[in-house]
């Protein structure tokens, strides 16, 4: 198992911002399926940032009027300490499952209207990993990840049979 770490160009103006990708090997049929770890839980952190450096507004619309909520996408990313706990976790439990955790930290200030990973409803294809509802879940925050089958190569069925 491969950890890419991608560090922001610039200082972090709060401790949020880092995001995660995890690479399955096998997963629901399909083959390297992408997972997008996100923090669903987050409503009393939502007033002590610095927003007006954090995101962008967008003088065309105002935040009731935007598609997405960047402010959302901030405050479901990880801070340093909680991405350590997460790739230590997922190194220990998953390593034979996973082929990469990639790593990343948010560019500021965020571009308006993101639409955040928690927003995405669940579907046919799309669907949600609820890592606290593992047995032994070790981590004193909750995780989720995110992905999207229809991205993803099915399993090679082998050789029909005839």
């Amino acid at each position: 198992m491969e950890i890419v770490r991608q560090e922001a160009k610039s200082a972090h103006l709060c401790p949020r911002g880092h995001v995660a990708t995890i690479c399955i090997r096998v997963f629901k049929g399909r083959r390297d399926v992408l997972v997008h770890l996100f923090r669903p839980d987050w409503a009393s952190e939502e007033a002590v940032y610095p927003w007006p450096e954090l995101v962008q507004q967008d003088p065309q619309t105002g935040p009731s009027t935007c598609r997405g909520d960047s402010r959302a996408v901030l405050l479901e990313s990880f801070n340093r300490e909680e991405m350590d706990q997460i790739v230590a976790y997922l190194t220990a439990r998953y390593a034979d499952r996973l082929t990469r955790i990639s790593i990343n930290s948010l560019e500021f200030p965020l571009p308006a209207g993101l639409l955040p990973l928690s927003a995405m409803p669940e579907g046919k294809d799309i669907g949600r990993i609820r890592f606290e509802i593992v047995p032994r879940y070790p981590l004193p925050f909750v995780v989720h990840g995110l992905y999207d089958l229809s991205q993803h190569k099915p399993l090679d069925p082998g050789p029909s049979q005839t």
